[in-house]
């Protein structure tokens, strides 16, 4: 049963990864307030998340990206658009600073992770989080 969605646009100038966390920290407000989150760190995952998906879809592509967050009935769905068609390429993860960590944190915060084409071009990446 969905009880609360979020949609919002990603600016690409100002910080758009500013704008998302807090969107989530309202979106995350309210859904706790419906049903309280499955374990003291579901927050922190779900703005991690929501962190790293809007930082890669701002650092990798130049158009248009959206947020949606959508409370299901045991999860919190996250999910970024952006214009690329391009799969994320996952990387070894380094100690250097250089990144590689993104796919592998995705993996193991998310229950169930999809990658499909968005209409008129470009994906979405959704993971599903704990609640």
């Amino acid at each position: 049963m969905t009880t609360t969605v979020l949609d919002q646009s990603l600016s690409r100038t100002g910080w758009p990864g500013a704008a998302a966390r807090e969107a989530t920290r309202a979106f995350l407000a309210r859904a706790a307030r419906l049903r309280a989150p499955a374990k003291d760190g579901s927050m922190d995952d779900v703005l991690l998340v929501v962190a790293e998906l809007v930082a890669n879809a701002i650092r990798h592509t130049d158009g248009p990206s959206s947020l949606h967050l959508e409370l299901l009935d045991d999860a919190v769905d996250v999910c970024v658009a952006d214009p690329s068609p391009r799969p994320p390429q996952p990387r070894t993860p380094r100690t250097d600073g250089t990144g590689g960590w993104g796919w592998f944190m995705l993996q193991r915060l998310a229950t169930h992770i999809r990658i499909r084409p968005a209409a008129g071009g470009g994906k979405i990446i959704c993971a599903e989080l704990p609640w």
